[in-house]
């Protein structure tokens, strides 16, 4: 396994498993790796013959330098994890060489970028998320990435940025992977208390009390939405928001008639948490 801090590595690296028409994966990650991001890359693994782990925290997608300041940063753990999980490649670049001297391009997805995380993260989140997927799909020039169902609206961004600027890669959602307890992986999560995150399982156990709720018959989304907030509420947690949407568009839904999704954010003691979960009638 190698790791690669320049873009003209990575793809003298690259060329020859291209040229004699081998299989590139690239499962994007900001680092902090947990068995989430390990499950991306096996999975990457199981049907390409070379896998690009690219290990960058983004300072496009931060709004609150403080949270950019304190996301944590382990590359050696990272590159080892990697390695472990069947990455051949771990790209590792710095700032400058994303966005060198003089950088001046953006990328705007517009629709399904702006409500939810849009909203309350602000509109330049998207804009970085968008512009450093681009950055890394042209500088890899895989033809498959990976990226977990937990950042639902993420994927949605993606999948339709690929759609709009016609980029030749496919995009492969895997589910989101939780802890025994049913709580979703995130880097976050070391800075939860252990009371904290007693409290924080009521975010998944909301998700999958709407689930069954569906499964049995009911679907008003509004319904299920003010049982959630409710349910939230009684376990100490004021969510920023909970809503049941359409999967592509994340456009709120007041009917389930065909598979949504239920989203949620919500901060637990001063970690600010995302889960979502599939809805089928």
């Amino acid at each position: 396994m190698r790791v690669i801090d320049s873009v003209a590595q990575l793809r003298a690296a690259l060329d020859p498993i291209r040229r004699r028409g081998g299989r590139i994966g690239l499962v994007p990650t900001m680092g902090a790796l947990h068995e989430g991001h390990l499950t991306l890359i096996r999975e990457a693994a199981r049907v390409s013959d070379e896998v690009v782990v690219s290990v960058f925290v983004n300072p496009t997608q931060f709004t609150d330098a403080a949270d950019l300041a304190a996301y944590p940063r382990d590359p050696e753990t990272d590159a080892a994890m990697a390695a472990s999980a069947g990455a051949t490649v771990v790209f590792a670049p710095t700032p400058g060489e994303v966005y060198p001297a003089g950088f001046s391009t953006g990328i705007r997805v517009g629709g399904v970028s702006e409500p939810w995380e849009g909203t309350a993260r602000g509109a330049a989140h998207f804009d970085g998320v968008a512009l450093v997927v681009t950055k890394l799909f042209l500088m890899v020039g895989a033809d498959a990435a990976w990226f977990g169902r937990k950042d639902a609206q993420q994927v949605a961004v993606v999948r339709r940025l690929v759609r709009d600027l016609n980029i030749p890669i496919e995009i492969h959602a895997v589910p989101t992977v939780r802890d025994a307890d049913g709580l979703a992986l995130s880097s976050r999560n070391v800075r939860l208390s252990a009371a904290d995150r007693a409290k924080a399982l009521a975010i998944p156990r909301s998700l999958s009390a709407a689930g069954a709720a569906v499964a049995d018959g009911e679907t008003d989304a509004d319904l299920l939405t003010a049982r959630a907030h409710e349910a939230l509420r009684a376990a100490g947690i004021e969510p920023e928001y909970w809503a049941i949407v359409d999967p592509d568009s994340f456009a709120p839904l007041t009917r389930i008639e065909t598979e949504s999704l239920a989203i949620v954010a919500a901060p637990v003691g001063g970690v600010r948490l995302i889960d979502n979960e599939l809805l089928s009638p």
